[in-house]
Order: C-alpha cells, then sequence, then structure tokens
C-alpha cells in the first residue's frame, strides 16, 4: 500500500490528540482506552498502540492499519480492539473517529449489561433515545475472533437503530464505544455519554420508577441539534 506521508501525519496528529484527550476529560485509567481515525480515500486508520502509556504518546507513536486491521506502518502493536474499530468502519460507513474507555458511569451500566435509557434532554441533545446495550458474547465468541465478534455484537444491536443519531454504545460487560465524524468528536461524544451516564444514575437512585423522556421532547431536542431544519447554535 502506498503512503501518502503528508495526510497520514495529520491523521495521526489528529488521532494522539485525540486519546490524550481521554485523559485531559477523565475517561480513562492506566492505558485502558483508544481512539482512531480514519482516512477513507487512502483507506488507513490510524489507532493507539496497544499498551502504551498516554505520558508516552506521540504522532510516532500511533500505528497505521488497513481497514482489515493488518497493520501497515508504524513499529508498535496496534491497540488489541483494533479489530473491533476496523469492523466498525467497515459496517458504518459515515463515521470518522472511533472511542472506547472505560469511564466509570457509562462502564457501569454496561457491566449491569443494562441499556441507559433517555431520561432528560441532556441525554436527547446528542443521542437521540436510549442507548443500546449488546448481547453478552457467547463462549464461542469470546474463544475466537474475540475483538471483531465485539464489533459483530455491536452492529447487531444497530439493525434498527441510526447510528449516526446514536453515536454511542454499551458493550455489555465491557464498556462503551462511541464514535463521529473525526477522532476528536468521537472523544467528544464519549465524554458527552459519561456525563448521561452519570445523571442517568443519579436519577434513578432519586427515582427508582422513572420513566424515559417523552419522545416527543427528546426527538426536538436531537433535530433541534442535528436535523435538517437545525437552529440551535451560530451555524
Amino acid at each position: 500500500m502506498k503512503i501518502d506521508a503528508r495526510r497520514t501525519r495529520r491523521l495521526r496528529e489528529q488521532v494522539c490528540r485525540a486519546n490524550l484527550e481521554l485523559v485531559a476529560k477523565g475517561l480513562v485509567i492506566e492505558t485502558f482506552g483508544n481512539v482512531s481515525g480514519i482516512d477513507r480515500e487512502l483507506g488507513v486508520i490510524a489507532i493507539k498502540p496497544s499498551g502504551v502509556d498516554y505520558d508516552d504518546l506521540d504522532p510516532s507513536a500511533i500505528v497505521l492499519v488497513d481497514l482489515a486491521g493488518k497493520r501497515v506502518s508504524g513499529d508498535l502493536h496496534p491497540s488489541s480492539d483494533t479489530p473491533t474499530h476496523a469492523r466498525l468502519y467497515r459496517e458504518f460507513p459515515q463515521i470518522g473517529g472511533v472511542a472506547h474507555t472505560h469511564s466509570r458511569y457509562a462502564t457501569a451500566w454496561a457491566q449491569a449489561r443494562r441499556p441507559l435509557p433517555c431520561l432528560g434532554t441532556t441525554h436527547a441533545d446528542y443521542f437521540r433515545g436510549t442507548v443500546p446495550c449488546t448481547a453478552p458474547l457467547s463462549d464461542a465468541q469470546i474463544a475466537g475472533a474475540y475483538e471483531e465478534e465485539t464489533a459483530v455484537q455491536i452492529v447487531e444491536s444497530f439493525k434498527r437503530i441510526n447510528y449516526r443519531e446514536m453515536p454511542a454504545v454499551l458493550v455489555a460487560s465491557h464498556g462503551p464505544f462511541t464514535w463521529g465524524r473525526d477522532a476528536a468528536e468521537a472523544v467528544y461524544h464519549a465524554a458527552m455519554l459519561e456525563y448521561a451516564a452519570e445523571l442517568a444514575a443519579i436519577a434513578v437512585g432519586i427515582n427508582p420508577r422513572i420513566a424515559p423522556a417523552r419522545c416527543t421532547l427528546v426527538d426536538r431536542h436531537f433535530l433541534r441539534k442535528h436535523g435538517s431544519g437545525a437552529y440551535y447554535g451560530q451555524g
């Protein structure tokens, strides 16, 4: 594969910044988590190297892989979650970045194997309804191509959900994945998901019988930011 050095350098820089944002936003501890970005024209994914401390991360450490997850440039091993990222890029053609964290509240919902209900407008501003939780992986999936099977479960959860309107998922017993137009937006959605997950945990503690917000309210808040007639902000 012929590599465009200028474009891949820029992609590595963007993905490195996005990974460091995970730390700045308190979404990871130790070496947990990873962010990737893709240049679809080149067919190249840039992703955090496996097990590398964030303090040691710089653009030169970011690994390039192809859409099959095979390393094409870089001296380090790519993230162990690379097959999950690569499968999501193949299945969701309009995303440009993927983030995986072990943030406290979103991970707690994932470990509880519960979808994250949309209880209010803060959630609805970014996620149009309940954030799905995948079905648990089977023993055969765990014993096989585990990381790719993780993506299989994610995709299965989105058969009736628009991934552009729901840029997040909870992987049962594991943690959250988010995505966006690029690596930076994927991290932004990870931060918003964590905040929504924390609010929901508090709200359920206050009122265990709370019902999800009305669909009309959810749609109004989501569409005023993201719909064809969006009017929130300065354009």
